[in-house]
């Protein structure tokens, strides 16, 4: 979970926030040569992730991966097929 002075994020309502800002993992891919690439989120578009990974910004697409968030102690793994759209309209939809 990750707490700040006016929300909550935690496994149940992670879709309902934004991610940028997010530690994350790439914890499936179509492309081998993605997997285990862990970095910060820098940037959604409606089919992307951008990540900085070790000071590079790479490009993930989502609809081929699988990612896992860090939300303190507690690890959420996301499948992209299922958040392809916009930030603000994921957040839309996904309101708890």
């Amino acid at each position: 979970m990750i707490e700040g002075k006016c929300y909550k994020i935690t496994r149940e309502n992670i879709l309902a926030h934004e991610l940028i800002g997010l530690k994350v993992n790439v914890v499936k891919s179509t492309d081998s040569k993605r997997v285990d690439i862990k970095g910060i989120v820098l940037d959604e578009t409606q089919k992307t992730f951008v990540i900085d990974s070790n000071g590079k910004e790479k490009v993930f697409p989502k609809k081929e991966c699988e990612f896992e968030f860090e939300l303190n102690d507690e690890r959420v793994i996301i499948d992209g097929k299922k958040i392809l759209k916009r930030s603000e309209e994921r957040t839309k939809d996904f309101r708890v």
